[in-house]
């Protein structure tokens, strides 16, 4: 990506295309055909299996109103005792709170380049791929990675928390 092209996508993929090509990341953000909102719509499209659509799911910290990031593998499921051990006790997120925080929008949400940095677990289950697709900050956008990428863009420890 050269940059040009950046101003044709939507501005919340503009800023995660900005914060991959500023990593030196070398895949960019893929504008899909359909919304891919859910984990398994992702997985469709791109013709992979769903457990390599590392899913965002944000919670609401309790204590302090932060976010909390988990990115987990798409065919897992949050345990959320395991969350609130690691981070301190969560609660549901709503569509505002995640839009106010991440700026993304839920089905949309990357796992990096947030508005407000959240606190981000990523889970262990994601390294059972050796390529992995996030959502790229709008429904329609994902960006490939691998689970190792994932974790050097966002700074995030490895966790168990399925």
């Amino acid at each position: 990506m050269c940059g040009s092209e950046l101003h044709s996508l939507p501005d919340s993929v503009q800023r995660v295309a900005r914060l991959l090509q500023d990593a030196g990341h070398a895949h960019a953000p893929r504008m899909l055909d359909d919304a891919a909102r859910t984990a398994q719509q992702a997985a469709d499209a791109l013709g992979i299996a769903v457990g390599q659509i590392a899913k965002s799911i944000v919670f609401r910290r309790k204590s302090d109103d932060v976010a909390v990031l988990v990115v987990t593998s798409g065919d897992k499921r949050v345990d959320e005792k395991k969350v609130d051990a690691l981070v301190g006790k969560t609660g549901r997120a709503d569509a505002e709170f995640v839009k106010a925080k991440t700026g993304f929008s839920i089905g949309g949400v990357s796992p990096f380049a947030h508005a407000t940095p959240p606190v981000t677990l990523i889970d262990r289950e994601l390294f059972r791929f050796d390529e992995i697709w996030a959502a790229a900050g709008h429904p329609h956008a994902v960006v490939k990675l691998t689970p190792q990428d994932l974790e050097r863009l966002t700074g995030a420890p490895v966790a168990e928390v399925v």
